[in-house]
């Protein structure tokens, strides 16, 4: 080991960075072994000494915990709270979920690796705790729909709302949601009682996983791991996004969308099939020029002494005119 390598930068892959692969054993825990935390207490001590006025802060958010359970709970705590629903209240609801749940414990800490690995604001895992409001939405949905499991759901929905009011992120605790989820800024995004999203799925800020009315039972969108939803998608619907698939920025998906493709518009149309096998990890996500380009060879392509029928421009099956 490197003399200047600090210990915990060791550790860092066992989360499975950059991967598929949900590699994270929470036997660690019990061994003492937890990077992750690790890593976040070394940033706040560094952060403490070059902003000393941040040093309260720091103490109180971070290095007054033993454990990131502890020390999450005590930021969403204080984030959450309200005249009627006090933080000492708070903090003893995700105590008692996070503090015994070992799956709960692993998605907490997939989703900070894919906020610092994906979201290029995000400069540390301290950040992530502190500051970023995608990840406090995320991880009090998590407690949230743990409590509506376990049949507590009158709470389960307070906490829905507060996480709204708060945050601007409006996730029903009913919702199933994968590891290693990225909401990036997460203003408006909204998802649905019905909704499942798998895991390593990257979800921009204003998307909607939204029903298409009033039908009740299975009916909202289903998310394929790996996928990536860019900035003010909507997706309606009990209808499939593909695994690897990428829905371009500001689209509007009424049917089901293929595995590793490039959907744009409104409403959505194929533009192409891609390499990547997770656009989630790549965070490339504006197709607008390329989907414009297509559009416009579509119709030149269909113009009465174009190449191909306007039919076949409608299906994405163009040639551009020479």
């Amino acid at each position: 080991m490197d003399g200047d390598e600090l210990p915990f930068e060791m550790g860092i892959a066992v989360y499975a960075k950059g991967t598929n692969k949900l590699e994270f054993d929470p036997v660690l825990l019990d061994s003492g072994y937890d990077p992750i935390w690790d890593a976040i207490r070394e940033e706040a001590k560094l952060e403490a000494e070059k902003e000393p006025i941040l040093s309260s802060f720091l103490y109180a958010g971070i290095l007054a915990h033993e454990c990131l359970e502890q020390a999450l709970g005590f930021v969403l705590a204080n984030r959450l709270q309200n005249p009627t629903l006090l933080a000492t209240q708070l903090l003893d609801i995700f105590n008692g979920v996070m503090m015994h749940d070992k799956g709960l414990q692993r998605s907490i800490r997939h989703d900070i690796q894919a906020f610092k690995d994906r979201d290029p604001a995000c400069l540390s895992y301290s950040s992530a705790i502190l500051h970023l409001k995608g990840y406090h939405a995320l991880q009090a949905y998590r407690v949230a729909h743990k409590l509506w499991n376990q049949g507590r759901t009158l709470l389960a929905l307070a906490l829905q709302s507060r996480i709204s009011e708060v945050f601007g992120i409006d996730i029903h605790p009913a919702a199933k949601i994968g590891e290693g989820i990225l909401l990036d800024h997460g203003t408006g995004v909204v998802i649905g009682e019905t909704a499942v999203i798998s895991n390593h799925v990257s979800i921009l800020h204003g998307v909607t996983l939204g029903g298409t009315g009033k039908e009740t039972g299975d009916r909202h969108p289903k998310i394929g791991e790996g996928a990536l939803l860019g900035a003010c998608v909507t997706v309606l619907g009990n209808i499939s996004i593909g695994v690897g698939a990428m829905v371009a920025a500001g689209s509007l998906v009424l049917k089901d969308v293929p595995p590793h493709s490039v959907v744009a518009g409104n409403p959505a149309k194929l533009i192409r099939v891609i390499d990547e096998q997770d656009p989630s990890l790549a965070m490339k996500h504006d197709a607008t020029k390329e989907f414009f380009r297509h559009v416009a060879d579509g119709y030149k392509a269909a113009i009465p002494n174009g190449a191909v029928s306007s039919g076949d421009a409608e299906n994405g099956h163009t040639n551009s005119a020479t």
